[in-house]
């Protein structure tokens, strides 16, 4: 029942915030393509983690990530107008790199692809040969 309750609760959190960093935060430093992909609250509700997905190069990731650090407490005030609840949790901002990642597997994967098709045909010539 209680981990409905926090999924339910990281769902919505997930919602509200990215509304939030969206229509509310007018900081320069924060790149427009940012995305939460995730947020996960302690069972206790008191502390919520935010995971931010950025586009752009390590210096836009590194400045989005300082800026709503820095506006975490606004973020959680405006958030907090829009979700009923008895203690609003505080937020910290993590880089999430499970984009990244994939992209990199997905790299990796098409290299190996095409080193099979090369030697696929290097076999077939061989064969031809014979």
């Amino acid at each position: 029942m209680a981990i409905q309750r926090t999924d339910r609760l990281n769902s919505l959190l997930k919602e509200v915030i990215s509304e939030v960093i969206k229509r509310d935060v007018r900081n320069p430093h924060v790149n427009e393509l940012v995305t939460v992909t995730r947020v996960q609250i302690t069972k206790d509700l008191h502390y919520a983690k935010v995971y931010i997905s950025v586009i752009g190069t390590e210096q836009d990731k590194a400045e989005t990530m300082k800026a709503l650090q820095s506006a975490a407490g606004f973020i959680a005030v405006n958030s907090s107008h829009k979700v009923t609840m008895r203690y609003f949790p505080e937020l910290t901002f993590r880089l999430d790199d499970s984009v990244d990642k994939h992209m990199r597997i997905e790299e990796l994967l098409g290299e190996i692809g095409r080193e099979r098709e090369s030697r696929d045909g290097e076999a077939q010539d061989d064969d031809d040969k014979s």
